[in-house]
């Protein structure tokens, strides 16, 4: 009596059992489209988690002629970044852009601005976005303020880095998520599926170095931490804020973060 075999050679058993089918490979991660202001800028954590994670990037810098996509349908998100601009200035990318955020409003896909990003968010939703009346700025680590609102989607760090001249009103359809005592109170705010935040969950201890290494003249600004303090600042608040982001993005990447 013989016995079935496998074209692999491994046996089948007595009675010719076929081997189990190999379980389904789940469906690819959608990517996550990544809009950035300046020839060398990166995503820093925000970019790390998601490729650690299984979420390829697609990076557009529509400052530098890229297009932006007509529909996020192929994404699973959209993130803008900051940059050294102004959210009123009247380039045309900084138009497009402020427009764009409304494909992700229209297809309700996560959307998450961050700095410059949050007050082109603000604009497209009728806020305005200015200068501090006697024009104090925040550089460094600061407190922030969860909201009642804000804890209905999780709690915020209670010390985040900011790197800003600029701040906006809260726009009328938005929620006030995070606020602070300081010059600028609104920290951060959602409309649907979209969140701004005014400060920077992404910097890495390298890219706070860059920072006040290569823009000194932030530094003396009016409100600005002394260089020394935003060093020692990430050191001691940078892990906290991370945690934090790493659970925020879990929750966004999956649209599980709304705002009603």
């Amino acid at each position: 009596m013989f016995e079935a075999r496998t074209q692999d050679g491994a046996e089948a058993g007595a009675a010719g059992s076929l081997p189990r089918p190999a379980a389904a490979a789940p469906p690819p991660k959608k990517p996550v489209c990544i809009v950035l202001h300046q020839e060398h800028s990166n995503p820093g954590h925000v970019g790390q988690w998601l490729r650690r994670n299984g979420y390829a990037l697609d990076i557009r810098k529509p400052r530098f002629g890229d297009p932006l996509p007509e529909t996020l349908e192929h994404h699973c998100g959209a993130v803008i970044f900051g940059g050294p601009m102004s959210a009123n200035d009247k380039d045309e990318f900084i138009r497009r852009e402020t427009e764009w955020i409304g494909v992700a409003l229209k297809e309700e896909k996560p959307f998450l601005g961050i700095c410059l990003g949050a007050q082109m968010l603000a604009n497209h939703l009728g806020g305005r976005v200015g200068f501090h009346p006697q024009e104090l700025v925040e550089a460094g680590y600061y407190p922030l303020i969860t909201t009642p609102e804000g804890a209905r989607i999780g709690a915020f760090p209670d010390h985040v880095y900011q790197w800003h001249r600029e701040g906006c009103e809260l726009p009328r359809c938005a929620r006030l998520l995070a606020t602070s005592e300081g010059a600028y109170p609104v920290q951060a705010f959602g409309a649907g599926c979209a969140l701004g935040v005014q400060f920077h969950p992404e910097i890495t201890y390298a890219q706070v170095h860059r920072w006040t290494g290569h823009s000194t003249s932030r530094l003396g600004m009016k409100g600005a931490r002394e260089r020394h303090e935003h060093i020692e600042g990430h050191l001691h608040h940078g892990p906290k804020v991370q945690a934090w982001l790493g659970c925020f993005l879990a929750r966004w990447v999956a649209a599980e973060v709304t705002i009603d």
